[in-house]
């Protein structure tokens, strides 16, 4: 069954289905997909706030799939965008990995920048 996924109702609802057809208690069932019992009652509840990555995640183990439905003429753009996505992400997960990352400032003893006297540049 294909369901129209519009808000966190949705999803909680199906959720829900899922769970009472495997006879799984809500407290249970958060233990076993790692978030707390509130959780599982906020989603199947359809709070609107809820985190949308846990969401996933959840959905995931209950072998849900998901799937986003773009126009074809989008394909490219969001492929492009994807790209530049995972690019900043490897960025803030190995900042070491930047090329453009200045050097950090030399300290003396007393954690005070020394500057070059004549010039007053700290990096002399």
């Amino acid at each position: 069954m294909n369901i129209t996924l519009t808000s966190v109702l949705d999803a909680g609802v199906a959720v829900r289905t899922l769970r009472k057809r495997a006879g799984i208690r809500i407290d249970d069932f958060a233990l076993t997909a790692g978030v707390s019992k509130q959780f599982m009652t906020d989603l199947e509840n359809g709070k609107a706030t809820i985190q949308m990555g846990m969401v996933l995640q959840l959905l995931h183990r209950l072998g849900v799939k998901l799937a986003l439905e773009l126009p074809d003429s989008e394909g490219a753009s969001y492929r492009d965008e994807m790209s530049k996505a995972l690019s900043r992400q490897a960025l803030r997960t190995n900042p070491r990995r930047r090329t453009n990352q200045k050097r950090p400032i030399p300290a003396n003893d007393r954690g005070s920048i020394e500057a070059d006297p004549a010039t007053g540049d700290p990096d002399a």
